[in-house]
């Protein structure tokens, strides 16, 4: 193994044991960038895809026997096995947010009694309320910018009239909202 620049990919990976750490410094040297890359065009992340890759030629290291230089070459095994490591890690940090989610809601949901919940709903029944009230302009205008989550330019767009417009009909309706929510005795409104 003296010219290792000249060794084919597969007599380079067969030389990858525990103690031949020159072979997989060169696998490492062809190969790392695009098992990189692939990771952090996955992650979007550049330390987790930093992670990624070094689990990668971490595991090329530990369990060599796993690459079959018959089913394909080394660098789509390392580049699959960047994808698959990839979509490991996300599908890991989604479950412990779901994970940490249900906790936070467990803690807070034994503290949350009826009378919190009977006066959430009467509120928003009374923001409906408030809401219906409104000219149909402003009403749609709101509802499109507060309920569905559009920013004042694609409100505009979608109901085809200037932003100038848009944002004078929402903070209009804002205000009648606010005029109504205070004569309703909701607290809060009166800011």
């Amino acid at each position: 193994m003296n010219e290792i620049d000249e060794t084919n990919e597969t007599r380079l990976f067969t030389t990858i044991t525990p103690h031949k750490d020159v072979a997989l410094a060169e696998v490492y040297r062809r190969h790392g960038t695009a098992v990189y890359a692939v990771a952090r065009r996955v992650l979007n992340s550049t330390s987790e895809a930093e992670d990624v890759t070094q689990e990668v030629f971490l595991r090329l290291w530990n369990q060599p026997d796993r690459f079959d230089p018959n089913r394909g070459t080394l660098r789509s095994y390392l580049l699959t096995q960047a994808h698959a490591r990839s979509v490991d890690a996300i599908r890991s940090l989604k479950a412990r947010r779901m994970r940490e989610l249900r906790e936070a809601h467990s803690r807070t949901g034994g503290g949350y009694d009826l009378h919190y919940e009977v006066w959430d709903v009467d509120q928003a029944d009374q923001v409906s309320r408030a809401l219906l009230e409104l000219p149909d302009e402003e009403r749609r205008a709101i509802e499109l910018a507060f309920f569905d989550g559009y920013t004042y330019v694609e409100v505009a767009q979608l109901l085809d009239q200037p932003e100038g417009t848009v944002k004078s009909r929402i903070r209009n309706g804002m205000r009648r909202m606010r005029a109504l929510l205070v004569e309703a005795g909701i607290q809060g409104a009166e800011a």
